[in-house]
């Protein structure tokens, strides 16, 4: 597992977290992350994640149950949920590859997931970037990879 794989792994635990207990503090999940991750940049780029799913998950939430044609976000596991959310921000908000986005929200489903969320997860987050005109051919070639 690569380092910054690692920090997805604990930004999806924290996001879970969240998803599961509405209301808790951020201070938990920030608690959480910092026992998990001592280096100092993995941690930083794991509290943009959750930050960043956090401050956009209405946003998210609309585009992925838009996406996901017949499933309304309520009715998916929690897990996958939240990867996609995951997938979804990195593919919107930050200047890792769909591509990357992509396979390291299939990893984290499998990892994290059931027999079947690997194939959930990858064909709503594929129809999620041809659905909304996203695509790496739109951007920047010098965009550094995640």
């Amino acid at each position: 597992m690569t380092r910054r794989s690692r920090a997805r792994e604990v930004a999806l635990q924290v996001l879970y977290q969240d998803d599961l207990n509405l209301g808790q503090s951020p201070t938990v999940g920030e608690e959480f992350a910092k026992a998990r991750l001592s280096d100092e940049s993995l941690l930083a780029f794991a509290r943009s994640l959750i930050s960043g799913v956090r401050r956009n998950r209405g946003e998210l939430d609309e585009l992925l149950d838009k996406t996901a044609d017949n499933w309304s976000l309520g009715r998916m596991a929690a897990t996958d949920r939240n990867v996609m959310r995951l997938g979804a921000f990195e593919i919107l908000y930050t200047d890792t590859p769909d591509a990357v986005a992509i396979n390291e929200a299939v990893e984290l489903a499998k990892r994290f997931g059931n027999k079947q969320s690997a194939l959930f997860v990858n064909g709503i987050l594929d129809r999620f970037i041809e659905g909304h005109g996203i695509g790496d051919q739109a951007e920047p070639a010098d965009k550094p990879s995640g």
